[in-house]
């Protein structure tokens, strides 16, 4: 048997004679009977019938071509008609989408402003098209394109499900507004400040300065906890002393050194309660609020502690003893000059008190990088 590669030129060189045999058959056979009474022609003759029937459909074709060039000369003037509605209606459509106040939808959001402008703009045009193709007749036409659209629109939407969802979603929270750029929020276990919201992921900035993107859809069904909607924010923290020691003069001392720190408010005042009695100690609980937009809580916080620790530590309220320990050293004396560790002072001048600036400007940095076309959240005019 020969190889394949001998193959290939034996079959290119039999294949014309092949060919010819076949023409030669044709040719010589006799005509072969097709049904009762009906008998095939030779193979000139289906030539030249072909080559008739080819010559009568060009002639039917041009004088289709020919019937449909007359019927679009005489509705040329239909045709200007149709051509002038559709310009018309391009032309309300761009009017009416800058003057939205004109229907009552002008928003102060820029983002929302586009979204309804061009909304707004597509419906008057498709209008003015649909009542031009009306004119010409082609009517059935507009159907068929409408039930093919619908159709392809319904497979993309299947397709890009995730992606319709998380741009309605922004759409809601757009307009809902549960937050502003510059927000500090948690979403679900998510905490930082807002940077954007954008069509597709809302924008934060953690307060280790990272960039973190949830997805729309996420963050509108989360529960979200904004803790800049109310300027005024409450802080706490817990002491405990030993049962030996006295509640009340405990807890009196300790909220006098809160409403001395710089930042607490007055109104409403410092407070406290007990947590819990027990054989580890006495737990005290204090309250106190700050003005968030003057003063940080999580300073105002640690200057309070530090206070209420320096304070306890001067009166001679201690800590709960939970080992037992045996002194070697004989308790100070006032005025003694011994070896010991410096005690806390209460007041060692003003705390730092302010609010916290530090990740402000690449929260600003990072805005900026939004394009301001995608920021739903921005607005004409300042949040209340």
């Amino acid at each position: 048997m020969p190889p394949a590669s001998r193959l290939v030129p034996l079959l290119a060189a039999a294949l014309p004679a092949a060919c010819l045999l076949a023409v030669a058959y044709a040719q010589a056979a006799p005509a072969t009977a097709d049904g009762p009474g009906t008998v095939l022609p030779s193979a000139p003759g289906s030539v030249s019938a072909w080559m008739e029937s080819l010559h009568v459909q060009f002639d039917v074709t041009l004088h289709k071509a020919r019937d449909a060039l007359i019927l679009l000369v005489a509705r040329s003037p239909l045709l200007l008609v149709a051509a002038g509605i559709v310009v018309l209606a391009g032309w309300v459509g761009g009017l009416v989408s800058r003057r939205l106040h004109w229907l009552k939808l002008h928003t102060r959001n820029p983002y929302l402003n586009g979204l309804i402008r061009t909304v707004v703009r597509t419906v008057i045009m498709l209008a003015g098209v649909a009542f031009a193709l009306d004119l010409l007749g082609w009517s059935k036409a507009v159907g068929a394109i409408l039930g093919s659209a619908g159709l392809v629109g319904l497979v993309i939407g299947f397709a890009f499900k995730d992606i319709a969802e998380n741009y309605i979603a922004g759409l809601l929270l757009g307009l809902r507004r549960p937050f502003a750029p510059g927000d500090h929020v948690r979403i679900d276990s998510h905490e930082g400040k807002v940077v954007a919201l954008t069509s597709r992921a809302t924008i934060l900035m953690t307060l280790d300065g990272n960039e973190l993107r949830l997805p729309n859809s996420l963050v509108f069904k989360a529960v979200v906890l904004n803790f800049s909607s109310n300027p005024k924010r409450r802080f706490d923290f817990q002491v405990v002393i030993d049962t030996s020691q006295s509640i009340r003069v405990a807890h009196g001392l300790a909220l006098e050194q809160i409403a001395g720190v710089e930042g607490v408010l007055a109104d409403p005042g410092p407070s406290w309660s007990v947590q819990e009695y027990g054989p580890a100690g006495i737990v005290l609980r204090f309250f106190g609020w700050v003005d968030q937009r003057q003063s940080d809580p999580g300073k105002v916080r640690s200057e309070a502690i530090r206070r209420v620790k320096a304070e306890f530590a001067r009166t001679g309220i201690s800590l709960p003893q939970t080992v037992q320990h045996v002194v070697l050293a004989r308790p100070a004396v006032p005025g003694d000059a011994g070896p010991g560790p410096a005690p806390e002072p209460v007041n060692n001048g003003p705390a730092d008190t302010s609010v916290n600036r530090d990740i402000d400007a690449q929260l600003e940095e990072a805005r900026q990088q939004v394009h301001a076309d995608d920021r739903l959240l921005d607005t004409e005019e300042p949040r209340p």
